[in-house]
């Protein structure tokens, strides 16, 4: 009698339990994402500015920028088209990258955003805005720099 009264209680916490979880994980799964586009930017620099902050202080940089909820800062980043390409995924990704800087800034178009890219050339100084992803650093062993990177890009001015 004891021991089925133990495994009925079980029975019902354990139903319980994947309730909550269950619905806990639907709200998360249906919740709105921030539309970085209609959003107020945080931040507004040059490429050269945000490079040159990440290559004199990556940890400082990360800190002002990078959030570890992934809500990273919204930036607009104005800077050089240095080059325009596609990702795996079909998106537009454009480089902003002044002569001199050893890096620049790669930023990721949306399927909604990536109209927008036909707009610019290479050799233009056009404006985005996007969330930080990640900085700029030096791969010592592929010796070379990696970009700043933005996502959910989208023009601002051209």
């Amino acid at each position: 009698m004891k021991r089925r009264k133990i495994i009925r209680i079980g029975a019902i916490l354990a139903l319980a339990g994947l309730l909550i979880g269950g619905g806990i994980g639907l709200y998360m799964f249906n919740m709105p994402h921030r539309n970085v586009q209609s959003a107020q930017t945080d931040f507004s620099l040059t490429s050269s500015q945000i490079v040159s902050e990440y290559l004199t202080d990556k940890e400082a940089a990360n800190i002002k920028y990078l959030a570890a909820d992934g809500d990273s800062k919204i930036l607009e980043i104005t800077g050089v088209v240095s080059g325009i390409s596609e990702d795996f995924n079909g998106n537009q990704v454009v480089l902003l990258k002044g002569n001199n800087d050893e890096a620049g800034v790669s930023a990721t178009f949306t399927a909604d955003s990536n109209a927008s890219v036909s707009k610019i050339v290479v050799g233009e100084t056009t404006t985005v805005k996007g969330v930080i992803r990640s900085g700029a650093a030096y791969d010592d062993d592929l010796e070379l720099y990696e970009n700043v990177v933005l996502e959910q890009s989208s023009i601002i001015n051209n």
